[in-house]
């Protein structure tokens, strides 16, 4: 990957910056993946997250097991009716992951100079002599010299809670290591990554498919987050996989997490759906100088060819602390003003969309509008060009939302890749013989999924509703539309919108004003 562009393409007026930014009544446009876990669990809590703007809820399955997960997702859709919102579900891969598990849960403490043995034989109970690990190939992966890196479960990165260790030599299956730092590693799982080396694991392992054909095919996932994908095949894989157990309308993020993702980015992109960018584990494969260098290349590409972009490990301080550092607040704002699509939290606790708040205040829309429109170059194709213009002319006019009506989701999510500096208010409507009310059905289906892409709130119609009231389709979605913008503070009377329908093999673009009210 090549490094980004790093100068200012347009100046920013210093006054925007230090103006203080009040919280919008309405969410951000860059949106927020929550991952649930035990103190997120209940349905209080995950009422909290969505009102607090939590938009994905993510199901991390390298730990805990099926029937906990399934209580979590419960009482996620418990809450979810609570606050009358759509929210989709992220299922997050195991893959090849190398897992040391302590079963007792007591702190294991490694002392810098001290050795450590890796072995696969898992008899062993592990302890700062020994670590087993499910792997049997790691003596024919590594050499002497070379890093590997274990830490607690969605670890920071303290050296406090995680330590480098530097292979001295192999023995038949075990791996020697010396401890280069101090640190104390605590709970039930921590994992083991090799550094920039290919370890012989399948990306998607027996474990994901079973995980997949059973809880994911049973609560019909929205979105699958493929971890340390590798390789388009990669995603080829586990798309044929979806087709084969009922599960066509899955999206496919792919987790791009060391320099093998890396050197195919390209293809993968061109592969999936989406792309998580998990900076821990870039950090480990590249130095940190090297992984804002692969962000802002891999945002400016995701930004280029239309598809959601989502970070990681932004807010690692928040795990402990009630605010981010300063540090971390201008990481987050320098995502948002890159054009990220959202930001994921494992561990941290979601708290202070203000970083959030600040970058969109000054985001250079007009910037990342204009090198689009380069990239997809002349003549346009036809959904492109009537899309820029929605989005052209929603600038040009100030309105306050745009309105787009749409089965699959398609046409918003094309609006939202121009990056309009107001919300993409997307009116779907299910496909005849689809029922509304159900979790699966295909157009509830694609309106979850809509919320994981920057600035796009999806709004479920009803053609039923519609007729009963004496209303068009249009009618009814523009009054939809106008209640839920009113509701949440985003629409004021007399505001403009732009509405984006397709009608037979056109697509349309017209101004209205709001209602009174």
């Amino acid at each position: 990957m090549q490094g980004a562009n790093m100068l200012l393409d347009e100046p920013v007026r210093l006054t925007s910056v230090l103006t203080p930014v009040k919280p919008k009544v309405f969410p951000s446009l860059t949106k927020i993946v929550g991952t649930l876990g035990p103190k997120s669990h209940s349905v209080e809590v995950i009422q909290e997250c969505l009102t607090a703007g939590m938009a994905v809820a993510r199901f991390d399955f390298s730990w805990m097991d099926a029937t906990y997960h399934q209580e979590t997702l419960n009482n996620l859709r418990k809450a979810a009716r609570n606050v009358n919102k759509l929210c989709p579900v992220m299922l997050d891969t195991l893959g090849p992951e190398i897992q040391v598990h302590n079963s007792t849960g007591e702190p294991i403490e490694l002392k810098a100079g001290n050795h450590v043995t890796i072995t696969p034989d898992l008899s062993k109970a592990p302890s700062s002599e020994i670590l087993p690990v499910k792997f049997g190939d790691l003596a024919k992966v590594v050499k002497k010299g070379d890093t590997l890196f274990i830490g607690q479960y969605l670890f920071t990165g303290s050296e406090t809670t995680s330590s480098w260790l530097e292979v001295v030599e192999t023995s038949g299956e075990n791996v020697e290591c010396l401890v280069t730092n101090t640190a104390s590693l605590a709970g039930h799982m921590f994992t083991l990554h090799v550094s920039k080396a290919h370890v012989s694991l399948p990306t998607l392992s027996d474990y994901d498919k079973e995980v997949i054909s059973t809880w994911g095919l049973c609560n019909s996932v929205d979105i699958i987050s493929l971890s340390h994908t590798r390789s388009a095949d990669d995603v080829r894989e586990l798309r044929s996989f979806l087709q084969s157990h009922d599960l066509p309308d899955t999206l496919i993020y792919a987790k791009v997490e060391n320099t093998e993702g890396l050197d195919h980015f390209d293809e993968i992109l061109q592969e999936a759906d989406g792309i998580i960018l998990s900076r821990g584990d870039l950090g480990i494969d590249l130095p940190p100088e090297d992984v804002f260098i692969s962000q802002k290349t891999a945002i400016k590409k995701c930004n280029l060819a239309g598809k959601p972009v989502i970070i990681t490990r932004v807010v690692d301080s928040m795990i402990d602390n009630l605010r981010p550092t300063r540090a971390e607040a201008t990481d987050v704002a320098n995502a948002v003003l890159d054009g990220t699509d959202g930001i994921l939290l494992g561990a941290e606790t979601l708290r202070g969309p203000y970083p959030v708040d600040a970058a969109e205040a000054v985001f250079n829309q007009l910037v990342h509008f204009k090198k689009i429109v380069r990239h997809v170059g002349d003549p346009m194709p036809h959904e492109e060009s009537v899309a820029s213009s929605a989005v052209r002319t929603a600038m040009k006019v100030k309105a306050a939302a745009i309105v787009v009506f749409t089965f699959s989701g398609r046409a918003a999510r094309l609006v939202a890749k121009y990056k309009p500096p107001m919300p993409v208010l997307a009116v779907v409507f299910p496909r005849e013989g689809s029922d509304p009310t159900k979790w699966r059905s295909y157009g509830t289906t694609q309106a979850r999924q809509c919320f994981a892409v920057r600035g796009v709130y999806p709004l479920m119609g009803s053609t039923e509703e519609a007729e009963t009231g004496g209303l068009t389709r249009e009618e009814y979605g523009i009054k939809l539309a106008q209640n839920y913008g009113r509701s949440v503070g985003m629409l004021k009377p007399f505001d403009r919108l732009i509405i984006f329908q397709k009608i037979g093999d056109s697509s349309v673009v017209k101004i209205i004003e709001c209602d009174s009210f």
